[in-house]
């Protein structure tokens, strides 16, 4: 029997690849422990390499084994919780791979441009053609997997997988910038926003005070969510 797991983290209203394992987790039931380590402060890189040599998080610690990079973490959890990670079929468990994978290196533009923060929404403008052109891939993607897999519900592969996971922080920027969508991708977009474990995610985002100042943009926002935060100086940003 597995002692509890603790998984290592950062702000909850910025860290997106924080975010991807811990939906993930919550989705298959699997019950851990949480250190959050704030961002972008002067002891953040030191309390992290308290947990990992590699300095960045997430960082999943079960007992004693130690597994850091986001899509490595997913791949312990499947075979040490004995967990649908992936989708059961193989053609959809290839391609839900494969997209995970894209996720994990490209989409630079709107990573760049927008950066996540769930405390405020924009409004809907031109965010430049990097954005476009991510924004029309992720929905070939949708558009993709919903058609040939999407039959056992509304995430890309029906059930929720570790490839929905991957892009949920993706999701949430297309929401705080107001970009328009298709109603294919729009649909997928509600139904990421819906799931209980990010809405415990992101009002849980809503009570941190403190502000990362790389992750916010020089515009005025049309909503703001949170009102009192606290201001960090420059330090350890990711994106």
């Amino acid at each position: 029997m597995h002692a509890m797991p603790t998984l290592v983290i950062g702000n909850k209203l910025y860290s997106s690849w924080s975010m991807r394992p811990w939906l993930l987790m919550r989705q298959l039931g699997i019950a851990f422990d949480e250190i959050l380590i704030p961002l972008d402060r002067p002891d953040t890189k030191a309390r992290v390499l308290e947990h990992s040599p590699a300095g960045k998080v997430p960082i999943l610690i079960d007992s004693d084994v130690t597994v850091w990079e986001t899509l490595a973490i997913m791949e312990y959890v499947g075979d040490a919780y004995d967990a649908q990670v992936w989708p059961v079929d193989l053609k959809a468990r290839a391609m839900a791979r494969s997209v995970a994978a894209e996720m994990h290196a490209g989409f630079q533009g709107l990573r760049s441009t927008c950066p996540m923060n769930l405390g405020k929404k924009y409004a809907r403008r031109d965010r430049g053609d990097a954005v476009a052109k991510d924004v029309a891939r992720f929905s070939d993607i949708v558009r993709q997997a919903r058609e040939r897999f999407g039959q056992g519900g509304p995430f890309l592969f029906g059930e929720f997988s570790a490839a929905d996971a991957m892009y949920a922080p993706l999701v949430t920027r297309l929401d705080t910038y107001s970009i328009a969508l298709d109603t294919t991708t729009q649909a997928y977009v509600d139904a990421v926003l819906a799931l209980p474990a990010f809405q415990e995610w992101r009002n849980a985002a809503l009570t941190e005070a403190w502000i990362v100042d790389a992750d916010e943009v020089d515009e005025e926002p049309i909503e703001v969510y949170r009102q009192a935060a606290l201001r960090q100086g420059p330090g350890t940003h990711e994106s």
